[in-house]
């Protein structure tokens, strides 16, 4: 399965009670936080009354033949992963959402992915867990797989409530929950340039490349690289942080235009290297968070071809920023992307992993501020060190550090059309 999923620990008590498919159809995206296109989810039930508890997301496998593989696997990530957080599900709702293709209906669309959703039900049911409810979302309508009355589950499908009119809409505007768009337009904000100015930032990248590779290979070389990264992601943050505010699409375009291909190549190969990530992660709180989560998403836009594995560094502090500051959904996002650029992406992993066991982000946010608190603490004169103070290091920090890797830095691939020899990304020591 070369898609990644999600899956979240238990959700909060909500006084709310849903009533039949349509108003669990309705839920859907004030579950997720955003309208899920192209995806399976699956959602845990717990209790008599159907407490919700752990999600899991998937985009759709293409290909049918996978579907029995994936459907196991789905079952057994959210089921396993529930009991692991202590309580078992007692029942699954699932979904299934695509948007038709052109001259496709959404009835077609539930016709063909109706061994999905039989396949999720048999996946299930062979752990003893009963699919209570299958619906499949398209073009504004949803249908169920379970309900075989047609008065109120017909052929043609039911029209979705308006947005807004629900009960479930009510309840999230006074809880203060907001639906921030679809997936798609979600992922759209990290995706890659695809203007002409990819092939400029792409010549920027091979030039950048060029320059620092032999730098990061020589150790007094990679830390003069580190310390510019470092300086430069700074000044950009600043420079953003002094831009007029604008909202969502309009604000990634003056992003965009605020830093040069030059300086954003520079930054993208830098944090290839893992302790100058490390460091870039301690901005993830107080007024630095808005703008590094500005820039991240600005740089993973600059990973165009063919560096769209670089883009896994940028993406997954993306990730963390929002995390830290509190918007779940679209950290998922972004770490999704992240292990879609370079699946064996480790802090992309870790973090992924945490979030999905329901830890606290403070937990990492007191390590991170207790490597910034030793790299800056007063030198004791007397002892011939540094002063440093007493930070516990959670668990989630020291799987972070004894990540794989050898003693080299993780280099970049600058010659990938030139046909010359270029140091390899794997098995090297950044990024992981």
């Amino acid at each position: 399965m070369n898609q990644h999923h999600e899956s979240t620990g238990p959700a909060d008590e909500q006084q709310i009670t849903l009533r039949g498919p349509a108003e669990l159809a309705d839920a859907l995206p004030y579950l997720m936080g955003f309208h899920p296109n192209d995806s399976v989810v699956m959602v845990a039930l717990h209790g008599g009354r159907g407490r919700f508890g752990g999600r899991l997301r998937l985009g759709i496998p293409k290909a049918p033949q996978e579907w029995p593989h994936v459907a196991e696997q789905l079952a057994e990530c959210l089921i396993r992963g529930s009991q692991r957080r202590g309580q078992r599900p007692d029942a699954i709702v699932v979904f299934l959402c695509q948007d038709p293709a052109e001259g496709e209906s959404g009835n077609q669309i539930m016709e063909r992915l109706r061994p999905l959703a039989q396949r999720l039900r048999t996946a299930c049911g062979a752990l003893d867990v009963p699919v209570l409810e299958a619906l499949c979302i398209s073009d504004g309508r949803y249908w169920s797989y379970c309900c075989p009355d047609e008065r109120c589950c017909p052929a043609e499908g039911n029209q979705l409530a308006l947005p807004g009119t629900s009960v479930m809409a009510a309840a999230a505007t006074f809880a203060g929950i907001q639906v921030r768009g679809t997936l798609r337009e979600m992922e759209a904000r990290f995706a890659p340039l695809n203007t002409s100015a990819a092939a400029e930032q792409q010549q920027a990248l091979d030039s950048a490349g060029a320059e620092l590779v032999p730098k990061i290979l020589d150790e007094s070389g990679r830390q003069d690289v580190a310390r510019d990264t470092l300086g430069l992601a700074r000044s950009l943050m600043k420079r953003l942080r002094e831009a007029p505010m604008t909202v969502s699409s309009a604000a990634d375009m003056t992003d965009d235009r605020l830093i040069s291909h030059d300086e954003a190549a520079a930054v993208i190969l830098g944090l290839q290297d893992r302790d100058t990530r490390d460091k870039a992660a301690e901005w993830m709180e107080g007024p630095e968070a808005d703008s590094a989560l500005r820039l991240w998403r600005a740089l993973s836009r600059r990973c165009v071809a063919p560096y769209e594995e670089h883009a896994a560094a940028p993406l997954t502090l993306a990730g963390w920023v929002s995390w830290s500051t509190g918007d779940e959904p679209a950290a998922r996002v972004a770490w999704g992307l992240a292990l879609r650029a370079d699946p064996g992406y480790t802090f992309a992993q870790l973090l992924h992993e945490a979030c999905n066991q329901g830890l606290d982000p403070e937990t990492l946010r007191r390590c991170l501020r207790g490597e910034r608190g030793d790299r800056t603490a007063p030198h004791d004169h007397r002892a011939g060190g540094t002063v440093r103070p007493r930070t516990a290091r959670p668990a989630t920090a020291r799987r972070k550090k004894a990540s794989p890797g050898s003693r080299r830095p993780r280099t970049v691939d600058v010659r990938r059309r030139s046909g010359q020899a270029a140091p390899s990304r794997r098995g090297s020591r950044g990024g992981r």
